[in-house]
C-alpha cells in the first residue's frame, strides 16, 4: 500500500500480456499534473498522432492529461516516450509519471484522431477535487484480494451501469449513476464515514478513482483504498484462477470490452442508447445494427431511424 501519487508505470510494452502476435498496441494513459498553458498542447499532440498513424482520443485541461490511442506496436513504444519526455517553455517533462495501462488487439480500434480541451480531464463537476493534493491510499493488484476479504471494506464500482452490466468485483456496490457526475450525490445518499469506516474502489483504468477518492477523503472518510491502475492493470498482473474479477471489462473503444487476457470480449455496441450487446440480444427482433437495439427500439423515433440508417450506411462505407 502507497500514498504517493506517481504511478511509475513503465512506456515499455510489456513482454507478457497474451498477445505477442497481435501487432495493434492500445494505451490507455493519464496524468493529473498543472498545465496552465493546456490549450498550445493541442496541435503538437495532434500533429505528432497523425504524423505516426495514431489514432484514439486525448483529453487537456488545466489539471492534466487523459485518453486512450492505438497504433502499430512498433510507433506507440516510441510516442509514449516522447510525450513523457516533452517540455514545456514553463515545465520540465509535465508528463513524466504518466500512467499508461497497455493492450493489444488486431486492428486499430478508433477510426479518428482527436485531441479535445476540456475543463476536466474526467468530469466530476466539484471544482474543490485535486488529486495531487489528497488522494486515497493505492492498493497494487496483487493485494486487491486481501484487502475486498476485509468485513470492514466497503467496495465501491465508480463506473457507470452500461459498464457494470457487462463485469464487476464480487461483492462491489453499484452506485446506479449514468455518468461520473452523479457519483458525488450517490456518495452523500449512501455513504456515512462513521458507518462505513474503510472504504475501497475501482474503476476502468485508474482515473475515476483519482477524484473519487479525492472527494471521499475531503467529506471526511479516514481509510479511503483504490486499485492501483483499475482494472485493466488487475486483469493484466492476476492469473485468472486467483482473480476475483467476474464478466468482461468495458473500454472506450471499438472492441467495447475485454476478457481477462485483455482482448477483445464478445460484446458490441449498440450506437442507439450506448449500452453493450451480448451475441444473444443481437438476435432479438428489435435490433438493427447501428440503429437500435431490445433495450431503446421503443423510444426511437421513425427520424432517428431515419438518421442512424444513413450514418450506419456511410460508416459501411468508410465515409
Amino acid at each position: 500500500m502507497t500514498e504517493s501519487h506517481a504511478s511509475s508505470v513503465p512506456a515499455e510494452l510489456p513482454a507478457e500480456a497474451g498477445a505477442a502476435d497481435l501487432p495493434v498496441a492500445v494505451a490507455a494513459l493519464y496524468c493529473f499534473t498543472p498545465l496552465p498553458q493546456f490549450e498550445s498542447l493541442r496541435e503538437p499532440l495532434r500533429q505528432r498522432m497523425s504524423s505516426d498513424g495514431i489514432r484514439g482520443s486525448l483529453l487537456l485541461a488545466g489539471e492534466g492529461i487523459n485518453g486512450t490511442i492505438s497504433g502499430p506496436r512498433e510507433l506507440m513504444e516510441p510516442f509514449i516516450e516522447w510525450l513523457r519526455s516533452m517540455e514545456l517553455d514553463d515545465q520540465a517533462t509535465p508528463f513524466r509519471g504518466m500512467d499508461v495501462k497497455w493492450s493489444f488487439c488486431e486492428q486499430v480500434p478508433f477510426r479518428k484522431t482527436k485531441v479535445r480541451l476540456k475543463r476536466e480531464i474526467v468530469t466530476m463537476g466539484v471544482s474543490s477535487i485535486d488529486p495531487l493534493r489528497s488522494v486515497g491510499t493505492y492498493i497494487e493488484p496483487q493485494d486487491w484480494n486481501a484487502l475486498v476479504d476485509d468485513p470492514d471494506v466497503t467496495l465501491i464500482d465508480t463506473r457507470n451501469d452500461y459498464e457494470i452490466e457487462i463485469g464487476t468485483f464480487e461483492g462491489a456496490v453499484n452506485p446506479h449513476t449514468e455518468s461520473f457526475r452523479e457519483f458525488p450525490q450517490f456518495v452523500e445518499e449512501n455513504l456515512d464515514p462513521k458507518k462505513h469506516p474503510k472504504v475501497a474502489m475501482f474503476c476502468t483504468g485508474g482515473i475515476r478513482c483519482e477524484k473519487s477518492t479525492a472527494y471521499l477523503k475531503e467529506r471526511g472518510f479516514e481509510e479511503v483504498y483504490h486499485l492501483r491502475g483499475g482494472i485493466l492493470n488487475y486483469l493484466e498482473k492476476m492469473p485468472e484462477e486467483e482473480s476475483r474479477w467476474q464478466g468482461e471489462c468495458f473500454v472506450f473503444d471499438n472492441r467495447v470490452a475485454v476478457d481477462h487476457q485483455l482482448q477483445a470480449g464478445e460484446y458490441e455496441l449498440c450506437h442507439g442508447c450506448g449500452w453493450p450487446l451480448t451475441p444473444e440480444m443481437k438476435q432479438h427482433s428489435d435490433y438493427e445494427r447501428g440503429v437500435a437495439c431490445s433495450r431503446c427500439a421503443a423510444d426511437v423515433t421513425d427520424d432517428q431511424r431515419k438518421r442512424r440508417r444513413m450514418r450506419q450506411q456511410q460508416f459501411d462505407q468508410g465515409v
